[in-house]
């Protein structure tokens, strides 16, 4: 069986991600219409989740109620996931049940294990590596806005070696415009992960030399999930990297700033920031859910760009 996978931006060629972003934009004014379209009657997805999250579980059991079919929500304590079967196993029986995962999890390792043992489609919602769902509705945001981000320049500010920083770097690639990763000693992203950007990407110490000129500003959490023993110390060393009205004085006059949130105001950005004139943050995170409707649709094979699957 020839079945698409979607476990980080790579997965798709630049022209599907194009056309996936465009797609989006169209199914958001369909909804936005009131217009009904559900080309997925019949169809489930099954979202399992070891990572909690708000923007992920909504967007996703939207999304699929929207396109017509049905989405359920597993849990660690819903499945025999909890009690030790394995990976592979448990890929193999739900997805001769379902038409579709999406799995927010720990380790990237285990979404490739659980993807090469599925009969059907896998989409990462989340991993210690990854965050390609957030980078569709970020990138679709920032085509909403500018058109294209071919010759921008982006300024990822805060741990450089979190999965939304990898996620970035790979799009700066796909994308063709240039990041820097503002991050202190210690939080810059692996040399393997630095490379998934190429010549795109340059690493930096300082934050405001990273967003000096820069057209958007992007942050996240200083402190993931699973690494909350480590907050205190975190927090010390990030905090000249906060996300302020000083450090956006920097970058260029019309900037955008992004967050995936949550957010915590007063840590990683400024109240006046993320509410601020410059944030568009809240389009980001609606457009979670029609990045997410516009790769099922693909993943599943329907709609307008469903001819650029085995792109």
């Amino acid at each position: 069986m020839n079945i698409r996978h979607f476990l980080r931006l790579s997965d798709l060629s630049p022209s599907a991600l194009r056309a996936l972003l465009q797609r989006a934009i169209a199914l958001k004014k369909i909804q936005r219409a009131g217009e009904r379209y559900a080309p997925c009657a019949g169809r489930t997805l099954a979202m399992i989740f070891e990572k909690s999250s708000t923007r992920t579980r909504v967007s996703f059991e939207t999304g699929m109620a929207q396109l017509g079919g049905h989405a359920l929500f597993l849990s660690p304590r819903d499945t025999q996931l909890g009690r030790g079967e394995s990976i592979e196993d448990t890929a193999r029986v739900i997805s001769r049940m379902v038409d579709m995962v999406m799995i927010r999890t720990f380790g990237h390792d285990n979404l490739i294990r659980f993807a090469a043992a599925s009969r059907v489609p896998v989409i990462n919602g989340l991993s210690d590596d990854h965050h390609p769902c957030q980078l569709l509705a970020d990138l679709m945001t920032a085509t909403e806005h500018w058109g294209d981000l071919r010759g921008r320049t982006v300024a990822y500010i805060g741990d450089g070696s979190n999965n939304m920083a990898h996620s970035w770097m790979e799009a700066a690639r796909i994308f063709d415009f240039q990041l820097r990763v503002g991050s202190p000693a210690g939080y810059a992203p692996t040399a393997a992960m630095w490379q998934t950007g190429g010549n795109h990407v340059t690493i930096l110490h300082d934050a405001v030399t990273a967003v000096r000129g820069a057209d958007l500003i992007v942050t996240d959490v200083w402190t993931s999930m699973g690494q909350e023993e480590e907050a205190a110390a975190r927090k010390a060393i990030l905090a000249p990297f906060q996300v302020n009205a000083t450090l956006m004085a920097a970058a260029a006059a019309d900037a955008l700033f992004m967050h995936c949130l949550p957010a915590h105001r007063g840590e990683e950005v400024s109240a006046e920031v993320i509410d601020g004139p410059r944030s568009v943050v809240w389009e980001e995170a609606e457009n979670r859910l029609h990045a997410q409707k516009a790769l099922m649709e693909l993943l599943f094979g329907i709609g307008p760009v469903a001819a650029l699957q085995g792109d």
